[in-house]
């Protein structure tokens, strides 16, 4: 069983500037946790019930293990309902970047189950790489986390500044704007071009913003064919832009 000072020294885990101090990041749940696990991520500390624990004896070398009940497991856990299982695990994620023909760039996303579902939706078109600026909220935070279902262990997302980013990266710059051209023009249609291509996604509010707008090779735009509604939802313009450059 854990000792009530372990417990204590792992509970200061729930604010985010001691996962940041100790660059690692907390994982909940029996579905995440089995991703985490399928993943090879770099475990550093489990804490589980003991029924989770017996049925999952082939633990990672050199991980602290600590059986827990409910009631210390809620302690450390963000969950409403905490599931069986906690783990900290260290930022060091690592994915193979090479052949991949489009990158995701966002630029200062703010909603963190808008970025979670971006990361989800960019693992299904097979999207491996996301680029942030520095003003877009963490991967790590605890409800993009959980909103990735996974998909936060098969994505390599960099955050760095945009602008010096897509200046340098050798490739198309697309960037999804109001006055871009529409996606479904029959005259022009965008297509990923075969050296790659970097995909520009912008704040949910405000969209680009005019530094990263000023290395937007080729503007684009989803149509609004309702032209009633205000704005797309980030998320789901992402998924509907992706759908388009990887149709095949």
């Amino acid at each position: 069983m854990i000792s009530k000072n372990k417990l204590k020294e792992l509970t200061v885990y729930k604010q985010h500037k001691h996962c940041n101090e100790d660059s690692v990041f907390i994982v909940e749940g029996v579905k995440m946790c089995h991703e985490a696990m399928v993943a090879k991520a770099p475990i550093k500390v489990v804490c589980a019930t003991n029924s989770w624990l017996q049925e999952h004896p082939d633990l990672p070398i050199n991980t602290e293990v600590y059986e827990v009940e409910q009631d210390s497991l809620a302690r450390l856990s963000h969950l409403t309902t905490p599931n069986e299982v906690w783990m900290l695990v260290s930022r060091n994620l690592s994915t193979t970047l090479e052949g991949q023909p489009l990158t995701l760039a966002l630029d200062h996303l703010q909603d963190p189950g808008n970025l979670g579902t971006i990361v989800r939706t960019a693992d299904w078109f097979g999207v491996r790489h996301i680029v942030c600026s520095h003003d877009t909220v963490s991967c790590f935070n605890p409800k993009v986390v959980q909103s990735t279902m996974g998909s936060l262990f098969r994505t390599t997302i960099t955050y760095t500044d945009l602008p010096d980013f897509l200046a340098t990266c050798g490739k198309p710059v697309f960037g999804a704007l109001l006055d871009g051209q529409s996606i479904w023009n029959p005259l022009s249609p965008i297509q990923l071009p075969s050296e790659g291509a970097v995909l520009v996604v912008g704040n949910e509010s405000r969209g680009i913003s005019a530094k990263v707008q000023a290395c937007v090779t080729r503007r684009i735009a989803i149509p609004n064919l309702g032209g009633t509604a205000e704005s797309l939802n980030a998320s789901v313009a992402c998924a509907i832009l992706m759908a388009q450059f990887l149709q095949g």
